[in-house]
């Protein structure tokens, strides 16, 4: 019997703090979601540089896959393996497509 009015205190005292977590919690959803969001003068300028920031990182990626292209090419050639050196070779190319992607874009849709 003893042990029954501790859990049942236990769990008074614990809907207590439930309780009050919870309206904690609603009242800083309702504050945070009641913020001024300012945007640009100009949307196309937005659009811009976001496509300017992922071209450059398909542009990192690019220059980090021409240098392994670089590096296998090496390898083949002091270990004389054809199949490293036409890997190498093709993993080369592939860097250079994906490092000039938007000057190949570019010069497809001409602008």
């Amino acid at each position: 019997m003893k042990k029954e009015n501790i859990k049942n205190k236990f769990k008074v005292k614990n809907l207590g703090w439930k309780i009050a977590f919870i309206v904690f919690y609603v009242v800083l959803l309702f504050v945070l979601q009641a913020s001024n969001v300012f945007a640009a003068d100009d949307p196309i300028a937005v659009v811009n540089n976001l496509s300017n920031f992922v071209f450059g990182l398909i542009r990192a990626v690019g220059m980090i896959i021409l240098g392994f292209g670089i590096v296998q090419v090496g390898m083949s050639l002091k270990s004389h393996d054809p199949t490293q050196r036409a890997n190498g070779i093709m993993t080369l190319a592939g860097g250079i497509v994906i490092t000039f992607a938007k000057e190949i874009l570019s010069l497809i849709t001409g602008g």
